[in-house]
């Protein structure tokens, strides 16, 4: 397959970010409790089936559906140490990154191991995230060249951005990558949201700065911070905040998708419908 290098032409980053609409507050009653799956897990994350993915206390990786029904078990998900990612956004192919050792391990539906990817092998030794693309190949930011590369699953460099630093005054380093809607969102805590397009060319900035969990989930962008759930429509520029509840406290993770919101505690995994 042929390389492609794409030049990105340098952009002002306050001319293109984008300006929010009105923030509008949500009461308790925007949370109704729905299920509770019981079990001692140390990680969540949900796909956009509904399929939940947890680690148990055995050291597997567990797919199950919203009544708890097991559908896939990974029996080695330690075998690089803890992961620090799970992509799950195609349920068809689940990654787990391990970014101490550039690795990525890619699962089919059963959990059944497709490839190993050893990133070092591609001299890309630095990577806090990588992102499955929507045609099946993946997303990951080269920080130690600061380039945003798409790769296949044998690594092979497919598309590449120049260096971030020839066009940005301060480099975004992204803790999460997500490929939706035609564009890939790169977020950084402190700078915001860095939307590109598939060719790997700066779209445009949006500064929601501090969020943790974020996700996309259809056209809404969401993320928490302060005890507050946040989410902007994308389309429409909306902004709605939500005040969490303090019945929804002391929680491991939390996830919001299609409209429902995931939480992680001590003793399992509890679903609210989000109105």
């Amino acid at each position: 397959m042929i390389k492609i290098k794409i030049i990105v032409f340098s952009l002002c980053l306050s001319a293109s970010a984008v300006i929010i609409a009105p923030c509008f507050a949500q009461s308790d009653t925007s949370f109704r409790l729905i299920k509770k799956i019981k079990g001692k897990f140390s990680y969540l994350n949900v796909d956009n089936l509904d399929n939940i993915y947890v680690i148990t206390q055995t050291n597997q990786l567990k797919k199950i559906n919203a009544n708890g029904d097991s559908l896939a078990i990974f029996n080695d998900v330690k075998r690089f140490g803890n992961p620090s990612y799970i992509d799950v956004s195609n349920p068809l192919k689940v990654l787990l990154y391990y970014n101490k050792f550039s690795t990525t391990v890619v699962l089919d539906r059963f959990f059944n191991v497709r490839n190993t990817i050893n990133f070092r092998k591609q001299n890309i030794f630095l990577a806090t995230s990588i992102a499955a693309s929507y045609d099946n190949n993946i997303w990951i930011f080269d920080e130690q060249n600061y380039i945003l590369k798409k790769v296949d699953e044998n690594g092979k460099t497919l598309v590449e951005t120049v260096d971030w630093r020839t066009f940005f005054d301060t480099v975004p380093s992204p803790i999460k990558i997500m490929d939706r809607n035609n564009f890939v969102y790169l977020y950084d805590t402190a700078k915001g949201f860095y939307i590109f397009d598939y060719y790997g060319a700066f779209k445009t900035k949006l500064s929601f700065l501090h969020w943790q969990f974020v996700e996309i989930s259809g056209d809404y962008l969401y993320g928490f911070n302060q005890h507050k759930l946040y989410s902007y429509n994308i389309v429409t520029t909306e902004q709605k905040e939500y005040a969490l509840p303090s019945f929804i406290k002391d929680y491991q993770f939390i996830e919001v998708m299609n409209g429902k919101l995931y939480l992680l505690k001590e003793n399992g995994v509890e679903i609210y419908q989000l109105k």
